[in-house]
């Protein structure tokens, strides 16, 4: 069920979601983001691109394409260094959190440090998740990490903030349902500019 994967990569849980803003904290540094109608900017940005990208990797994997030919697939569609390392962070605690569920799996298969759609769609497969529902899940948390750091970067009124997301829901469900067409190839600059900006600063909040 859907619900069974959105539990599993819920930021709150080991898979490390939670200390990753998804570049918002350098666009709130940069002065990028400042109010809520930026927030709600940024994250519908995020969707369509990064959304899009990764949901279509998941949706892939879900739907049988080999882990191994999809981890070089995120590698070939994420330009920044910087992203490409949080993507391997995160994917590597989804694949702790997942050996729990799943121990039977062989995630070895996988590699030592995957990429985070890479693993939500053997966990999306493994849940007997379409690929559609797959990539929304991916679009969902894309969504809902970068959102709740805005929320905590800007103070901001968490009522405020979830209106946002929810205006934003049909994005996530069209996108998805686009994203499990084919593998799709779209980068977003300013985010690779954003992600490899925040390696470079001082004591950041988050990892990413």
């Amino acid at each position: 069920m859907l619900t069974d994967l959105l539990a599993l990569a819920d930021s709150r849980l080991p898979i490390g979601g939670h200390v990753h803003s998804g570049g918002m904290e350098e666009a709130v540094t940069s002065g990028v983001v400042h109010d809520v109608a930026t927030v709600e900017a940024f994250l519908e940005r995020r969707i369509r691109t990064t959304g899009l990208v990764t949901g279509s990797i998941a949706a892939a994997v879900c739907n049988g394409l080999d882990p191994v030919v999809a981890d070089g697939e995120t590698d070939a569609r994420t330009p920044s260094p910087a992203a490409r390392d949080a993507s391997r962070i995160q994917g590597r605690g989804f694949v702790r959190l997942a050996k729990s569920v799943w121990p039977d799996y062989e995630w070895s298969v996988l590699g030592r440090k995957p990429h985070l759609p890479v693993v939500t769609g053997v966990a999306g497969s493994l849940c007997a998740l379409t690929p559609r529902d797959t990539a929304l899940a991916v679009i969902y948390t894309v969504m809902t990490g970068s959102a709740t750091a805005a929320q905590r970067l800007l103070a901001l009124d968490p009522a405020h903030v979830a209106v946002c997301t929810f205006r934003l829901s049909t994005v996530c469900d069209d996108t998805a349902s686009l994203a499990a067409t084919k593998l799709h190839s779209l980068s977003d600059p300013l985010f690779d500019v954003l992600a490899e900006r925040h390696m470079v600063r001082e004591m950041p909040l988050f990892v990413s």
